[in-house]
């Protein structure tokens, strides 16, 4: 069984009031990101140096990318969304989308390597807000809940109103409508995964110490927004 710590106070679902979002269309909970870790003390016994050579070096390109651009993926705004954030976004996706593979070897078959490595993630909008367990499968919920943020997070993007060359009232493009309907599908896939596939993987003791932006209900309804939105925008034409 996974060793966990989590604060605060073993964080039964507190929920953070939102800082600074900027203008939404698309709600996106805060993100929640990776702290650094050193995969050769708990695997380099284990694994060959080449496989933990680059576990460290996708988790540690994540680890760099969520710290430096998911404040400013959070607060961006209209001024710099056609700009920086949507390059941002799909750097940081395919970061996570290149990680998730070799994470997954970790777990395969009930390897007991899934317990050997502590895994710690923090809530972007509130430090304190940190929890650290001893399971790949946490790793791996918390992988797929920040793909499927940061894919909402684009969405969002896409969908918020653009000035237009002709000088008119801003509007969201058809185009973009057509381009976020893809992108809220792919997101509620990976939180079905994570509530079918990964929740499962988990003990009922490590489960009740999830935060509560991984509880099932939340992922849940996260879910059900973003296949909600496609009856907002997939029949504009």
């Amino acid at each position: 069984m996974g060793c966990l710590v989590s604060t605060p106070a073993d964080s039964g679902g507190n929920r953070r009031r939102p800082g600074n979002i900027g203008e939404v269309s698309v709600f996106v909970p805060g993100f929640r990101i990776p702290k650094p870790l050193d995969f050769s003390q708990s695997l380099g016994d284990h694994l060959p140096k080449s496989l933990v050579e680059r576990l460290s070096a996708l988790r540690t390109r994540i680890v760099v990318m969520a710290g430096h651009e998911a404040p400013t993926i959070t607060r961006t705004r209209r001024k710099t969304a056609t700009q920086h954030g949507g390059s941002t976004l799909a750097d940081l996706i395919q970061a996570l989308e290149d990680y998730l593979p070799v994470l997954l070897g970790l777990v395969k078959d009930g390897s007991p390597l899934q317990h050997m490595v502590q895994f710690v993630w923090v809530n972007q909008e509130d430090d304190a807000e940190e929890t650290a367990m001893s399971n790949a499968w946490y790793e791996v919920l918390s992988v797929l809940h920040l793909m499927a943020m940061l894919l909402l997070s684009q969405a969002n993007l896409l969908l918020l109103p653009r000035t237009s060359s002709d000088g008119y009232q801003p509007k969201v493009s058809e185009e973009s409508r057509r381009a976020s309907i893809d992108i809220f599908l792919k997101a509620a896939g990976y939180l079905d995964c994570a509530v079918k596939h990964v929740l499962p993987q988990l003990s009922s003791e490590l489960r009740r110490s999830l935060p509560v932006d991984l509880a099932e209900g939340a992922l849940r309804a996260l879910c059900l927004q973003a296949l909600g939105q496609l009856g907002g925008n997939g029949n504009t034409a």
